[in-house]
């Protein structure tokens, strides 16, 4: 196994995820991932021989996630800026899953064309992008919270739009982002993408869905279903189900003609 090479602890806090299965050096101080990619990770359907672009894939959680809760799955993180894309690439070596996981930098508007030919090579595109739109907000100062936050140079068309590009035909792009912006996102997929499946995620039973899973089909054309979701917190902290996802590593399911359920 390749040597670690620290980044200097005066930059960087180590948290874990599902559980202690992953192992992710973050900026200290400052922005922390939360539960969102790690949902993410559990919402795209990988199987084993699959490879899975993770677009702006930050410090890699997701990424991360993915490879360790499907073992002989593929992942390519795909990030443009450099101080994330050099975190991201440490937690790969601090995983011991350089065999697996690959970071590469690059832009979404402009991939590198060592990602694959025209059309795209990946079975699985998978995106976080930022929830907010670019002049709807004023950036928080900390840089990190900035570019997880609040829309660059990409907007969200551009993040759907490179997706369909980098996809397989009959490919799979999975999603996190806000529902309010679910309006927006059906527009976005129209014409490239079917079989829309929406998955909200309640912050407690009986309040509005503050975050939504998409997936979407490139090139499919079945209608779109809005599934039961996941209840993540309840009186003592997270959920049973939301707790199999976030600790156990559990995926969650949905298959095209059936009821979504929680899966070992």
């Amino acid at each position: 196994m390749t040597e670690i090479q620290p980044i200097p602890q005066s930059i960087t806090a180590e948290n874990t995820l599902l559980g202690g299965r992953v192992r992710l050096a973050q900026p200290a101080g400052g922005y922390r991932v939360a539960v969102d990619p790690v949902l993410l990770a559990a919402f795209t359907a990988a199987r084993a021989g699959e490879t899975v672009l993770d677009l702006g894939t930050g410090s890699g959680a997701a990424a991360l996630c993915l490879a360790v809760r499907v073992p002989g799955v593929r992942v390519v993180g795909l990030e443009a800026w450099e101080p994330a894309e050099t975190m991201a690439r440490h937690n790969v070596r601090l995983n011991g899953l350089e065999d697996r996981v690959g970071i590469v930098a690059g832009d979404l508007l402009r991939p590198p064309p060592d990602l694959g030919p025209a059309g795209g090579r990946f079975d699985r595109v998978m995106a976080n992008p930022p929830y907010l739109r670019a002049g709807a907000a004023t950036p928080p100062p900390d840089p990190w919270k900035a570019a997880a936050n609040v829309e660059g140079a990409a907007r969200l068309s551009d993040w759907v739009a490179a997706a369909a590009a980098l996809l397989r035909p009959r490919g799979w792009f999975t999603m996190v982002h806000r529902a309010d912006r679910v309006d927006e996102i059906m527009g976005l997929l129209h014409g490239s993408f079917g079989a829309v499946t929406l998955f909200p995620l309640w912050p407690r039973a009986g309040e509005p869905a503050r975050r939504i899973l998409v997936a979407a089909q490139r090139g499919a054309t079945g209608p779109a279903r809005l599934l039961p979701g996941l209840v993540l917190h309840g009186p003592g902290g997270y959920t049973q189900d939301a707790d199999a996802v976030l600790r156990l590593g559990a995926p969650l399911v949905y298959e095209p003609v059936r009821q979504p359920h929680l899966g070992a």
